[in-house]
């Protein structure tokens, strides 16, 4: 099995769910569960954020058209549903049905089409950050399908490969085992870190740094804040390897 992570970075005007998290830095969209046919998708997405956030990512999800992952330029006819499962002060989960016509096209729809049946989805949404991660067999032609997916998007949003990958392997990374840095985070970090981000009081914010590095902010927060959650886990991991065991009595 191999394991594809790349991500979208939309324009503004381009997605109504990442414009309004772009309005919202602190919220997050991830998918619980992802599952398409031919001519349908079925997800679950749970969002956190404040109640403002909430209302705005809620509102997206409710009147855009065709929302639902359809990379369409304009109005394609899909029929789309999306409800309301359950909902508190600081999270929300939402269920979307949406049914597909031939002027539609997806992520999903275009992996099945070049890379095979069951390919399992993880998304993740933050800001105009838009990331997927993609199990499948291997067998397939992941050329074809960045190939068909870069003319599907078209300028509406940069897209970026983070990672192609044994699913042994990350495993390993996510155990801790080995650095899973891409070349792009570590870059971001190195700078962030040489041009005085991390200092108290940080010497450069967070959209000079994106400046000097010529890449959008939402991307830049994007790297380090992988790149930090990934150097913190290997810390733990660490501590936990070279912690002594408790002494029986």
């Amino acid at each position: 099995m191999r394991e594809l992570v790349f991500a979208l970075d939309y324009e503004p005007g381009c997605n109504r769910v990442a414009d309004a998290l772009a309005e919202h830095p602190d919220a997050r969209v991830r998918s619980l569960s992802l599952h398409a046919t031919a001519d349908r998708l079925w997800r679950v997405d749970h969002a956190t954020g404040t109640p403002a956030a909430l209302t705005a990512i809620e509102d997206a999800f409710l009147t855009s058209d065709y929302y639902a992952d359809c990379l369409a330029t304009e109005d394609c006819g899909a029929t789309q549903t999306t409800r309301v499962l359950d909902r508190a002060d600081d999270m929300l989960v939402l269920y979307s049905d949406w049914e597909r016509t031939p002027a539609c096209a997806s992520v999903p729809h275009i992996a099945q089409d070049h890379l095979g049946d069951g390919v399992l989805f993880e998304t993740r949404h933050e800001g105009r950050h838009y990331t997927w991660r993609l199990i499948h067999s291997g067998d397939g032609d992941v050329a074809a399908f960045f190939d068909e997916l870069a003319a599907a998007v078209g300028e509406r949003a940069q897209m970026e490969i983070l990672r192609t990958a044994d699913t042994t392997a990350s495993m390993r990374e996510a155990n801790g085992t080995q650095s899973a840095l891409s070349p792009e985070q570590e870059a971001a970090l190195q700078a962030a870190v040489e041009h005085g981000y991390y200092e108290s009081p940080r010497e450069v914010d967070g959209g000079e740094l994106a400046e000097h590095l010529d890449v959008p902010r939402s991307t830049l927060t994007y790297r380090l804040r992988r790149a930090e959650e990934q150097l913190a886990k290997q810390y733990v991991a660490g501590r936990h390897l070279t912690e002594e065991p408790p002494v029986s009595r």
